[in-house]
């Protein structure tokens, strides 16, 4: 437990931090979760508009600290190789 005011306030910062932290990744998997169903539904036109809707909100989570650069580059990276090759 935290004793000193300091250490208290801390406390309170993290709280809060993830909090919105918490939100903002529930967000960006139901992006990734809407190019995921229209890949699954093989529609191609809104595979690509999903891709395109969730590629600014990955990139979005690592200028946030949510995510390493690199990780959310091999997401959209992954994604974008499924969306290309529906037929």
């Amino acid at each position: 437990m935290a004793n000193s005011p300091q250490a208290k306030k801390r406390a309170r910062q993290i709280e809060r931090r993830t909090a919105v932290n918490k939100n903002r990744k529930s967000r960006i998997r139901t992006f990734l979760r809407k190019v995921e169903e229209a890949i699954e539904s093989g529609d191609k036109v809104a595979a690509v508009t999903a891709l395109r809707a969730a590629q600014p909100e990955l990139m979005r989570g690592v200028t946030k600290g949510l995510f390493h650069k690199n990780t959310a580059s091999r997401k959209v990276s992954r994604l974008a190789s499924r969306v290309k090759a529906i037929s």
